[in-house]
């Protein structure tokens, strides 16, 4: 990871809800997302949601693999600011 690294995490989903299942990842890694970008989709026992992108960025890496349960406040994927070449790009 690089300092320049941005880190997503999971955000609360709210009313006593803690965990939410990753259905997809909607930003690949390689992909320029701006700030608002849908990074991926999440399902609570209540209602399926969109994370989305609070910087703008690359994404470098998914901490989570689809399909998994993500806690909030968990990292879920990292951006980098200025990286325009593929390096140090991975799938944790």
């Amino acid at each position: 990871m690089s300092s320049a690294d941005i880190e997503g995490r999971v955000p609360s989903f709210g009313h006593g809800l803690a965990e939410a299942l990753l259905v997809a990842w909607v930003a690949r890694i390689g992909d320029r997302v701006e700030r608002g970008d849908v990074i991926a989709e999440v399902e609570t026992d209540k209602a399926s949601t969109e994370i989305v992108a609070e910087r703008s960025g690359r994404v470098v890496a998914h901490c989570v693999t689809a399909g998994s349960i993500v806690k909030s406040g968990e990292l879920l994927y990292r951006l980098a600011e200025d990286r325009l070449d593929g390096e140090d790009i991975q799938d944790e």
